[in-house]
């Protein structure tokens, strides 16, 4: 049985990692305030170079480009995006999980045939994938320290460099997209080929007669790599704006724990405490009650 001197031992204890998860949480939801509204700001020319590309893919008809060319799903490279830190409840476990159903069910023969090729974002699926020895081609460690668009551009020409000769059939790329700061949606997104969505804005302006210059192939030839840059620069803020969500819920969560199980070991403490002085007392009397009896 616990003594009184180990159980406000436990209660100081307590009350040190409470304060630690009541000030990571702080950390995270001022770091999320940042990340919220860097993907507001990328939305917008996200969307529009989507709209504008579908738009003269739609009208190019005859338009031939290697980036957009359907050629199966024999070699495939899968980009895994989880976060460099723990203590973010299941943020990192369920892309994890995803990914893995992802390769046993759809892609298990080109997986035996270890065609299947991961690039893994986040040092926790780094570490998974590598000591559970699938084909990590390459990891990434620290980059949402100091995020910078510089990375993706690298990242894409490295995929395009595999893709376009055919060392890849198709990308996608897996994470975990930022909805609110108790919730995200594990998103599976095809990157190669490309194949922009058509939104309602370009649906509405498809039979809006423009002038383009210099021309519509040269147009396009520019905007393949943008388009690819902008959607991989999305999934990274999402994920790391998710990655803040996750670990500020988690915290907070803790932190009520914490609460509760403090107030729970103080109860206990004030019962033993009150036990005693109750057997001092009795002590005491039968003691004084022994003297006067002789």
């Amino acid at each position: 049985m616990a003594t009184l001197r180990d159980i406000k031992r436990s209660i100081t204890g307590v009350k040190g990692t409470q304060k630690i998860t009541k000030a990571m949480k702080m950390v995270a939801a001022a770091r999320l305030n940042k990340a919220q509204e860097n993907i507001i700001n990328a939305r917008p020319y996200s969307r529009k170079i989507a709209d504008v590309l579908s738009q003269l893919l739609n009208v190019e008809k005859n338009y031939d480009h290697p980036l957009i060319k359907e050629s199966g799903d024999e070699k495939i490279a899968i980009i895994v995006v989880s976060s460099d830190r723990g203590l973010c409840g299941a943020f990192n476990s369920n892309i994890i999980n995803k990914v893995e159903k992802l390769i046993n069910n759809n892609y298990s023969e080109q997986n035996s045939n270890n065609n299947v090729s991961l690039y893994c974002i986040g040092k926790k699926v780094n570490d998974y994938f590598t000591r559970h020895e699938y084909n990590v081609v390459e990891g990434f460690n620290g980059i949402f320290g100091d995020l910078k668009f510089d990375f993706v551009a690298q990242l894409n020409k490295q995929l395009t460099g595999k893709f376009i000769p055919g060392d890849y059939n198709k990308v996608i790329v897996v994470y975990n997209k930022f909805k609110s700061a108790a919730q995200q949606e594990i998103i599976e997104l095809q990157l190669y080929p490309i194949n922009p969505e058509v939104s309602v804005e370009e649906v509405q302006e498809e039979n809006l007669d423009y002038i383009f210059e210099p021309d519509k192939k040269t147009i396009i030839d520019g905007l393949l790599p943008q388009y690819l840059n902008a959607q991989v620069w999305a999934v990274l803020l999402n994920s790391y704006a998710g990655e803040l969500g996750a670990r500020m819920t988690a915290m907070d969560m803790a932190t009520e724990n914490a609460t509760e199980m403090i107030s729970s070991l103080q109860l206990t403490y004030n019962k033993r405490r009150q036990a005693a002085i109750t057997n001092e007392i009795l002590e005491i009397v039968s003691g004084a009650n022994a003297l006067q009896g002789n």
